[in-house]
């Protein structure tokens, strides 16, 4: 590694000889000695990268990184057998982890092609302590060691940062998925993935629980212990952050925490890795081909999008099976099942503060689509406003926010809105004020008036920015399975809704005289009348649907929530022109027809007060109060009423894999090879994503149900 001599337990001969191509024996000292490395030997930042060049060449002959994860595997047992014992002990194991995760992780970025190999196999010639190795594979006997250490030690100021570098190895190690392609294929080659599946149900619920407990607890660096030092170049900078170490984060965490702990009180970089590590885990499944169909006599390629889709399947993932199935934990009531055990009052309130990372989003959503105890925990809460805010302060800022973290704020609401019981009590709850929404002052505004005014202002932030018709579909039908539950209201609201319609109808109109303009210039062309006749009616169909639903949900409020919603009768009558040129049209007649009604209700009324001069506002609005008394539905024709459901795809891993992968980057701390991901287009920033892949993806993950 460089002319200069070196002796023997200098960091330039212990990392050189580990890189090197002569093979060192699993039993020698050798191994001991270089991770316990000290963290302020010198070794300059070339030679690092120069050493992990090196180990890619050589591992394949010395099979170094399947030495260093068995000796890992070893410190970890260790620990966990001396627990509560002196702070030396996990000192010596921070060493041996950061120092494998630093070489791991070039070797998974160094594969050419997707094609990992890390040769994580021992020659037969090598001797093996049977007795700790047994029948198990290197990669499955490390995972079992990291995952039973942070499922059984507890994080205290000792153990704090060997947890914390433990959570950083996962992602490292976990990371081949990055190599593989968006769609899954037969080729993948996840082999610490593969090793977490196969972990005994116990060992994976306890890791599922501890990971949450970590996120709920969100343990603080202690700053007691904030004296960990690393590897350094001439310039004091870290080396080790240079090639995207979790070992620069132990470093440079509790210094940059110490600083902004006052500002922001709820960062935890424990909590923040396990979530991370949570949603790889619960997202991972392994594509496998159905049993008796030959790959090779069928001379098809390994890539799932070249096998028959009736021919592949995808593994079972126990740990996305434990979340599904955690319970409530309530003090006194635990069983000694193996069903994860969680309180989920304090998760209900984790979430609600945290719901300003896209991270704890997705974690809200993969708890209220998979878990239907948690579902119910969260419709039965009184103070619904802890999770409603915060999604609705977000929604409310759009512009700042990915197509993705929209999608999945407004599935959210779509999934709370299916039940009667919710859509009936947000409107129970109200506020002084709502400073965040500056476009208005918004004065005891109730939780569902808020929510439908931010629905309804996220589709015209689409029809102006985003165009997605899926975005489009989840809200409206949201709106549709709050209309019949719908009390008192607000005016700004109402009108908002009567705003939305004479929006999409004037959109509609345009595209309608556009189609005829064009047809009419094309009249002499049939080929050309044909293309235009098809291109135009696509978008003016989903138009006509689009108004269809929203008066469909007028309908549902006129027909079964009419006496307790007068500030809707009053924006109808104020604008009941826009209802005009529908009034018989084929496609809308029957629903305007139900609007008319209620206006000519409510129009008699006024017209037998015969007052002179012009009406006041309150005036007006006093006359609809006292009529609503004596409404009747009697004159309406009754619709059936609306309910839509979400559904999830039976595999839906094109959409989430990536997504997961894109939010954890974003957040870990460390970069990855652009040049190496396979698995989204990496030239992308991360937090830019096509909306119309991601429009088209979740057609395909998710869908409607009315």
């Amino acid at each position: 590694m460089g002319a200069a001599p070196s002796t023997p337990d200098t960091a330039e001969h212990l990392v050189g000889t580990f890189v090197g191509d002569d093979p060192v024996p699993l039993s020698s000292d050798f191994w001991q000695k270089l991770l316990e490395l000290p963290f302020d030997a010198e070794l300059p930042s070339q030679r690092l990268h120069q050493a992990c060049q090196l180990l890619v060449k050589n591992n394949r002959n010395t099979r170094h990184l399947a030495k260093i994860l068995f000796h890992l595997a070893c410190y970890l047992q260790e620990s966990m057998s001396t627990s509560g014992g002196p702070p030396l002990v996990y000192e010596k194991a921070v060493n041996a982890v950061y120092i494998t995760s630093v070489f791991l992780k070039h070797l998974i970025e160094s594969t050419q092609d997707g094609d990992v190999k890390l040769y994580l196999s021992l020659h037969d010639s090598e001797s093996i302590p049977i007795n700790i190795l047994g029948d198990q594979t290197i990669e499955n006997l490390v995972m079992r060691n990291v995952l039973k250490f942070i499922a059984t030690v507890d994080v205290s100021p000792d153990t704090y940062f060997l947890h914390l570098e433990l959570l950083n190895f996962m992602i490292f190690a976990m990371s081949t998925q990055l190599l593989c392609g968006p769609s899954r294929g037969l080729n993948d080659v996840n082999p610490f993935l593969d090793a977490a599946m196969a972990q005994d149900g116990h060992l994976v619920s306890s890791v599922v629980c501890k990971l949450l407990l970590n996120y709920i607890t969100r343990p603080r660096v202690p700053f007691n212990r904030a004296s960990y030092s690393i590897f350094y170049d001439g310039n004091q900078n870290s080396v080790l952050k240079r090639v995207g170490s979790a070992a620069a984060n132990i470093v440079l965490l509790p210094f940059s925490y110490l600083i902004s702990s006052s500002s922001d009180a709820s960062r935890s970089p424990i909590a923040d890795s396990s979530l991370h590590v949570l949603l790889v885990l619960i997202h991972y499944h392994k594509c496998l081909v159905s049993e008796g169909y030959s790959v090779m006599e069928n001379q098809v390629s390994t890539t799932s999008d070249s096998l028959p889709k009736e021919n592949t399947y995808f593994s079972d993932n126990p740990y996305c099976r434990a979340l599904e199935h955690a319970t409530d934990y309530i003090e006194g009531n635990a069983h000694s099942d193996q069903h994860v055990k969680l309180p989920f009052a304090l998760l209900f309130d984790t979430l609600g503060m945290c719901l300003a990372d896209e991270t704890a989003v997705l974690l809200l959503y993969s708890l209220l689509q998979g878990n239907s105890n948690f579902l119910e925990y969260v419709l039965v809460r009184t103070d619904l406003d802890t999770l409603l805010l915060p999604i609705l302060e977000a929604l409310y800022d759009a512009r700042r926010r990915t197509a993705n973290q929209i999608y999945m704020l407004l599935i959210i609401l779509l999934i709370l809105s299916q039940d009667s019981s919710f859509n009936a009590g947000i409107h129970k709850l109200s506020f002084p004020t709502v400073p965040w929404y500056k476009e208005r002052l918004l004065l005891q505004s109730s939780l569902g008036s808020l929510m439908i005014i931010i629905l309804i202002r996220t589709i015209q932030y689409n029809l102006s920015n985003l165009r997605d018709v899926y975005l489009h579909t989840t809200c409206l039908a949201t709106l549709a399975n709050m209309a019949p539950h719908v009390h008192h209201l607000s005016a700004y609201a109402s009108q908002r809704l009567v705003s939305l319609f004479h929006m999409l109808s004037r959109k509609y109109k345009k595209l309608a005289d556009l189609r005829d303009n064009k047809l009419n210039i094309a009249e002499t062309n049939s080929i050309e009348r044909s293309s235009l006749v098809e291109d135009m009616s696509a978008e003016l169909h989903i138009y006509t649907d689009f108004l269809r639903l929203v008066l469909e949900i007028i309908n549902a409020i006129l027909t079964y929530a009419l006496p307790r919603n007068p500030e809707v009768v009053y924006a109808i009558m104020h604008k009941q022109e826009v209802f005009q040129p529908f009034k018989n049209h084929p496609q809308f007649n029957e629903h305007v027809e139900n609007i008319y009604t209620v206006l000519d209700f409510f129009n008699s009324r006024m017209d037998a007060q015969r007052m002179d001069g012009d009406w006041s506002v309150n005036e007006v609005f006093q006359v609809i109060i006292v009529n609503c008394r004596s409404w009747r539905v009697d004159g309406m024709k009754i619709f059936t009423q609306l309910h839509f459901t979400y559904e999830q795809e039976s595999h839906p891993e094109e959409f989430f894999i990536p997504y997961v992968w894109q939010l954890v980057l974003s957040r870990c701390g460390f970069k990855f090879d652009a040049g190496a991901i396979k698995l989204f287009p990496a030239y992308l920033p991360t937090e830019k994503i096509d909306n119309g892949v991601v429009g088209n993806t979740l057609q395909n993950a998710d869908s409607l149900s009315r």
